[in-house]
């Protein structure tokens, strides 16, 4: 199983070029980084997980400048966001970004497509809180239009782009109905989420990787439904705090890659993780 990090980069932690380098040199798989542009400080959005907001949150680094600098001083390292807002990005801009990094590393990046959970900061991106999942869905088609090889025009419900040449294009050829970089959705389970799944994506990135058993045979059907080969499904589970235990059930749900969580912290604690977690390798 290739094990890969996820962490809150901060003007405070670690530096992206620091963990970028140990990562690789450990024999670590990937680096998944998380985006908040800000965080309103009138905020009424409870934090999901509870409690007060870490303060990491409104500190994190933009994911596309710190994985660029990843990128630059590595040469097999994985490189993916854990997850891209869509909603809030103009999707002409974002398709640019993305297709320049993934053509820049090689092919390494991945996109997490995520829908937020701050209603005051989507809101003040301009986005309907009860639209944005379809405004996320409407935005990543453009991008995918732009990332197709001939110039090809979309028109959707919130978002339209002409045929276009739009360079460079990311390095990864089409993969049934998805085009550009692979592409994983994150979000609850449901059959809302795994429909669109089986439409437009590679797969799930479910955060915390809890309810597997329960989960991963809907998605299949959900999948399988849609026309997509079964041995094209990716879900890589986000965010764990792992143990022997929980990965090797991953491995026997046929799972090929896990995120494990690292702390938003300088660098000596976060090497003492690495420490620790090469076990897992």
């Amino acid at each position: 199983m290739r094990i890969a990090m996820t962490i809150f980069l901060t003007d405070e932690t670690i530096t992206p070029l620091r963990l970028a380098r140990e990562l690789e040199q450990r024999g670590f798989a990937g680096l998944y980084l998380p985006e908040h542009t800000h965080i309103p400080v009138s905020r009424e959005t409870p934090y999901p997980a509870g409690g007060e907001l870490p303060p990491e949150y409104a500190r994190t680094l933009d994911p596309f400048v710190a994985l660029a600098q990843a990128a630059a001083v590595t040469e097999r390292l994985a490189l993916g966001t854990g997850v891209t807002l869509v909603a809030q990005h103009d999707p002409i801009d974002l398709a640019k970004r993305i297709a320049t990094l993934d053509h820049l590393s090689g092919g390494r990046f991945t996109l997490g497509v995520g829908y937020g959970w701050n209603v005051e900061e989507a809101a003040d991106h301009g986005v309907d809180w009860s639209t944005r999942r379809a405004l996320a869905h409407d935005r990543l088609a453009l991008m995918q239009a732009l990332w197709a090889d001939e110039p090809t025009a979309y028109e959707g419900k919130f978002a339209s782009v002409r045929a276009s040449d739009a360079y460079p294009k990311p390095v990864q050829a089409a993969r049934g109905p998805v085009g550009g970089p692979r592409t994983l959705f994150g979000g609850a389970a449901g059959p809302k989420l795994f429909e669109r799944i089986a439409r437009q994506a590679d797969g799930w990135l479910p955060i915390g990787g809890h309810g597997l058993t329960e989960s991963l045979p809907r998605l299949r059907a959900a999948w399988e439904a849609a026309g997509r080969d079964p041995k094209h499904l990716q879900v890589v589970p986000y965010a764990v705090v792992p143990d022997p235990g929980k990965l090797a059930h991953y491995a026997d749900l046929g799972i090929e890659e896990t995120v494990l969580q690292l702390p938003p912290a300088g660098e000596a604690e976060v090497l003492r993780a690495l420490d620790a977690y090469a076990e897992f390798l």
